[in-house]
């Protein structure tokens, strides 16, 4: 069990869920919602009536007071941070402390989105960028879109480690390693090297397979004080430590191209947590772009700085590999409707209770893994938050 400082609850994971996911053609965004929450609580075998507290963002005008609303519920503890791709294990901190402190009993982390479907609709259009107001009108007049904004960043690596087009496209091909074992995922055909290499460019050096793919679908994840724990349907994963970080939103001032804001999130979650990356069993991390999943493995202290080229080679990224990451096949290969951090709790806590079916991760003898990191990066870099989970 997590050790919280006198006087403070400890906070467990109790109940995890996906709503459907992949191409959605039939479901609204809201639809997502209840039925992620629903099969979050009924994982939990926890009652509605213990939830006090929700975390929501990116639907609606206020995000958590019209899902609420739309689930039934009439939570006194809430938030609505929006961090982009880390919000979810940014509100998974906030709602740790605020149960550890006494502020709420149980809170509902819960996402959904029809990106896909609404795009294929015609109900919205692909944007290029997140805005023209504020800093960001300094850059949009170039063409400095979300995606040439990572391409920069990887060329920078490239340049000043080495780092190959070669292994960055290892990451997409482990990936799909992994999602060839989850039967969720939207694609799971193997892929090569040369074929990640050679598909269309998007924006250089990141060809088709290099980004993640667009999906609809929904997830949510229950965390609750211990005293609930005994009443739950499940194994617990405990909550052992968290940090949240923000770096820029201006590419002018971000200090070093190839150093994302998990280089302190990281480091915080792991101090709190009281253990260091070597003790870790597995790791889900944001993989909009393959460049994403290498720097973070480095700032989170799996390997060196510039050495993360050579650190995701031989397989290592798998499931039957030194660190598997990733496994249900990440947002390059298994679903990416949005903001997806919460997918990335979702199947850590799935990994630690021995759920993940084919693709469950196993240690030396056949045994589970203990130790867990999810780690989400917002915007273009922009953000961070890294939770350490354990089990039992």
């Amino acid at each position: 069990m997590a050790q919280r400082p006198r006087g403070q609850r400890a906070v467990a994971v109790v109940g995890v869920a996906l709503s459907d996911c992949g191409r959605v053609d039939d479901a609204t965004a809201y639809a997502l919602h209840a039925q992620a929450a629903r099969r979050a609580l009924a994982d939990s075998g926890l009652d509605r009536a213990v939830v006090d507290g929700l975390a929501s963002a990116g639907l609606g005008t206020l995000a958590p007071v019209e899902v609420a609303e739309y689930l039934g519920l009439r939570p006194t503890w809430v938030d609505s941070t929006a961090v982009g791709g880390s919000t979810w294990e940014v509100m998974a901190a906030h709602a740790a402390d605020a149960i550890a402190a006494g502020h709420a009993n149980a809170v509902l982390l819960v996402y959904g989105s029809t990106a896909r479907a609404d795009l294929k609709a015609g109900r919205r259009t692909a944007n290029l960028s997140f805005g023209a107001g504020g800093p960001l009108q300094f850059e949009v007049p170039y063409g400095h879109t979300l995606i040439s904004k990572y391409a920069m960043a990887a060329r920078r690596h490239m340049h000043e480690y080495g780092t190959t087009l070669e292994q960055l496209a290892e990451v997409a091909v482990q990936a799909r390693s992994n999602a060839a074992r989850n039967p969720e995922a939207m694609y799971r055909a193997p892929i090569t090297v040369d074929e990640v290499l050679s598909g269309p460019m998007i924006a250089d050096p990141f060809t088709k397979l290099h980004c993640c793919l667009r999906s609809d679908g929904g997830g949510a994840v229950l965390l609750a004080a211990e005293e609930y724990v005994p009443d739950c349907a499940k194994p617990p994963v405990w909550v052992l430590g968290s940090g949240t970080s923000v770096s820029h939103t201006s590419m002018a001032q971000w200090p070093d191209f190839t150093v994302s804001p998990a280089a302190a999130s990281g480091r915080l979650a792991f101090e709190r947590a009281g253990v260091t990356p070597a003790e870790i069993d597995l790791a889900e991390i944001y993989d909009a772009f393959t460049y994403m999943t290498l720097v973070t493995l480095e700032d989170l202290g799996f390997c060196a700085k510039g050495e993360g080229g050579a650190f995701v080679a031989d397989g290592r990224l798998t499931v039957d590999g030194a660190l598997p990451v990733n496994t249900d096949g990440g947002g390059l290969s298994a679903c990416h409707p949005g903001m997806r951090g919460l997918f990335l709790l979702v199947e850590a806590v799935r990994q630690l209770r021995g759920d993940a079916g084919e693709r469950q991760v196993r240690k030396a003898g056949g045994r589970l893994p203990e130790l867990a990191v999810a780690s989400g990066t917002g915007g273009w870099f922009c953000s961070s938050g890294t939770m350490v989970l354990g089990r039992g």
